[in-house]
């Protein structure tokens, strides 16, 4: 028996790429209790409004909503506390001189699965003023109208 060594996306901000521009981005594990696990499995997360902060040292995943788990007990977890973000001492430093410095904010982008274990991925973003995000909006409406007529012949 195989096991399957590809990732499974659980979940995609497409909610990031709008409101701000993703300079680079990281994978990191995340510190799950065992009900999180299963709703993640489910496809039960929500990150649209999610951000990471730091604090002691340690990054944190916060406003990410991963749903109670629907066979759950009296144990199950909150749906919206914060989660430990797995990266090394140097990652950490990195991302948050750039937070400080630069004003940026980190976002994540995406969660998935990796041999079993759960990953998101976050970028390093600098937000959109309002006609940025109406140019984006106008170039993928250029991309898609180019795609129809290259359909057509």
């Amino acid at each position: 028996m195989k096991k399957e060594t590809g990732n499974k996306i659980v979940a995609t901000n497409k909610e990031a790429r709008h409101r701000f521009f993703i300079e680079s981005t990281l994978e990191a594990g995340i510190v799950l209790t065992g009900t999180e696990v299963k709703s993640l499995r489910a496809g039960k997360v929500q990150l649209s409004d999610s951000y990471v902060f730091f604090k002691n040292g340690e990054a944190f995943l916060s406003n990410a909503h991963i749903s109670e788990y629907t066979h759950g007990n009296r144990e199950n977890h909150n749906p919206l506390r914060p989660r430990k973000l797995l990266f090394h001492k140097k990652e950490i430093d990195k991302l948050a001189a750039a937070v400080n410095e630069q004003g940026m904010t980190i976002v994540p982008t995406q969660m998935y699965f990796v041999k079993g274990r759960a990953k998101v991925e976050v970028g390093v973003a600098k937000g959109k003023k309002q006609h940025d995000k109406r140019e984006s909006v106008k170039e993928k409406e250029a991309q898609r109208e180019m795609e129809r007529t290259r359909k057509r012949f």
